[in-house]
């Protein structure tokens, strides 16, 4: 290796391509947080030291001033890139003019035994370059913009350690060997790399003491040891159909978004990308939806992975009783329920798309879908084997003794719509589902329960929305009670088990979605305003919706030739967007989106009988 040469710029390859496409990016963590890493090798969004904490690597909402880490080789170069086997240890190589390098991304997993014998901070991202062919030259820029971009730290030199940013209470520790100059609140070289050399970046973070610096000597050893969790807990899938591959990356992303302290499952691990380039519709997602969780806990029971799904479980009896018997839309990993929304106005949005929001005030809102998609989370942890203690069989019945009186208001709907609440027609099938599930685990598990209600509630729901919410004009249920749009939502009505899916009423919903929101695999979920084309991209969830439907409606061909087109929209390492425009492809909104991996193994694992 060849000392550094300080860089005329602070400026990567990269930054002369502007913001890159959301599906170029590949995600690295955890279980606490995440990082987004790019084809150009740049660490361009992390929160330390959990999800929903301020971001300190920031420069995928403000590519000017936002904080990343790259390693780039500086001068033209092609990009290929892969997970290192099941597990999310990003490998991407760059082939230059005169070599080839190879860099691996992680964020090692150490036990709390291990941390606390090796006295390891509490987050660390480990980047390993090597040269594998001829010399190349790498451009090597760290720039920190803590709180959110609000703080430049202050980096100090440490004599064969590496570099200290210290915050006061938290504390930044660069462990590397290649000699970086401090150059504008940023660590910045141009290394040079022959054959067979290798460097290491080991960032750390630590909010308590000891603040003790990786070893960079060890990084081997790192990644050995994350290599051997992730193949050891890949390994509990039971999925032995089709694309288990896929099947696996899908359920290594729910792993990567869920919070292992407490069990909870975030949205994603981003905020602010938006549904539409230039437009307000910019939401945070790092939080835990009960909806999206008690999904991913149903799917996480299916493939053989309870100590997820059963974690998820207790995080959500503890979570819930700070607001029962109403439930709240969201909570943050920890169960706290004050999520107020605020603009972070110094960050300029991705591609200018403003404002960038963090907290959420979609929490407050009331959605009554919410309890059918965590009764039937319920039930999936009770036919996997699991017992209620006396406290969750009283909280199920509280539950459904909820829904039975509330189910007649109007709410909020699953897509958020805010403004005020309407009688949605899947709000009210999901009532149906969660009073079905609370009669079924009242019977299973010997639950004392007065059900009579449920069951006059149940029925009356079912005579309301086929005479009302299904509309002979349309020939398909519709969005709201005796209205005439068209909502995808309506796909999970024969998989949840309120109608049959060969039901003509059904079957003609399905022909009608595919008609009036389909664009080949892609699904939009409703047309927005009278007579106005689609203003923000499909969503990818409602493809894997569609083939779900068509499954359970005896069309098994068709599905198993949706979703393997809809798998297509996936990017290059097996990562699904909120959106896609079916224009160009491009992907929108937060990324990667909890929901469409669930619906994705959803779908999966109803086409392979599991």
């Amino acid at each position: 290796m060849e000392l550094a040469t300080r860089p005329s710029a602070l400026s990567d390859s990269a930054l002369l391509c502007g913001y890159p496409p959301i599906q170029d990016y590949a995600l690295i963590g955890d279980c606490r947080t995440a990082a987004l890493v790019s084809r150009h090798g740049s660490i361009d969004w992390l929160c330390l030291p959990k999800f929903d904490s301020p971001s300190c690597f920031n420069r995928l909402l403000d590519w000017e001033r936002g904080g990343y880490c790259s390693l780039t080789p500086a001068g033209p170069f092609t990009t290929q890139r892969w997970y290192q086997g099941e597990s999310p240890i990003l490998v991407t190589e760059f082939h230059a003019e005169r070599g080839r390098v190879r860099l691996t991304d992680l964020m090692p997993v150490v036990s709390e035994e291990d941390r606390a014998a090796r006295l390891w901070p509490a987050r660390h991202v480990l980047r390993r370059v090597e040269c594998l062919d001829g010399v190349v030259d790498l451009d090597v820029t760290l720039k920190l913009r803590p709180d959110d971009g609000r703080v430049t730290p202050r980096f100090e030199a440490r004599r064969h350690v590496g570099y200290c940013a210290d915050l006061g209470s938290r504390v930044f520790l660069v462990a590397t060997e290649m000699p970086l100059f401090l150059q504008n609140g940023a660590l910045a070289g141009r290394l040079r790399l022959s054959k067979g050399e290798r460097l290491v970046l080991w960032l750390a973070y630590a909010e308590e003491a000891p603040s003790v610096y990786p070893c960079p000597a060890l990084a081997d050893v790192a990644i050995d040891d994350t290599l051997r969790y992730w193949t050891g807990w890949a390994r509990q899938c039971r999925y032995a159909g089709p694309q288990r591959e896929r099947v696996v990356r899908s359920a290594m992303t729910l792993k990567l978004l869920s919070y292992a302290p407490s069990g909870a499952i975030v949205a994603a691990p981003t905020t602010s990308l938006p549904e539409r380039v230039g437009g307000g519709l910019n939401w945070d997602y790092r939080y835990c939806w009960l909806r999206d969780a008690s999904m991913s806990a149903r799917v996480f029971f299916r493939l053989g992975f309870h100590a997820e799904a059963a974690a998820f479980m207790q995080w959500l009896t503890h979570a819930t009783t700070l607001t029962y018997p109403r439930l709240q839309v969201m909570y943050d990993v920890h169960g706290e329920t004050s999520l107020p929304e605020s603009t972070v106005d110094r960050l300029d949005g991705y591609r200018r798309s403003r404002p960038v929001r963090t907290g959420n005030a979609a929490s407050s809102q009331f959605q009554l879908d919410v309890y059918g998609e965590l009764l039937d989370g319920v039930a999936a942890y009770v036919d996997a084997g699991h017992r209620l203690d006396r406290g969750t069989q009283r909280w199920i019945v509280r539950m459904a003794d909820l829904v039975a009186e509330q189910w007649t208001q109007p709410d909020h709907g699953i897509w958020e719509v805010r403004g005020e609440r309407r009688h949605y027609v899947h709000s009210k099938v999901w009532c149906w589902i969660a009073l079905d599930r609370a009669e079924q685990l009242v019977r299973r598990m010997g639950i004392r329960a007065s059900t009579g209600a449920w069951a006059q509630a149940r029925e009356a729901i079912s005579r309301v929305v086929l005479k009302t919410g299904y509309s002979t004009t349309r020939r398909s249920f519709v969005q709201v009670l005796g209205g005439s749009r068209l909502d995808a939502a309506a796909l999970t009505f024969s998989p949840g088990g309120f109608i049959d899916g060969k039901d003509p009423r059904m079957t003609s919903t399905i022909a009608a979605v595919q008609r009036i929101l389909a664009k080949g695999p892609l699904v939009y979920r409703y047309i927005m305003g009278k007579d106005a084309g689609p203003q923000e991209g499909a969503f990818l969830p409602c493809s894997f919706w569609m083939a779900e439907a068509l499954a359970t409606a005896g069309r098994r061909d068709d599905a198993l030739a949706l979703i393997d087109q809809a798998e297509e929209t996936a990017n290059d390492v097996g990562l699904y967007a909120e959106e896609r425009r079916p224009d160009d492809g491009a992907a929108m909104g937060n990324y990667p989106l909890a929901l469409t991996h669930v619906a994705h193994l959803s779908a999966r694992l109803r086409l392979a009988g599991c």
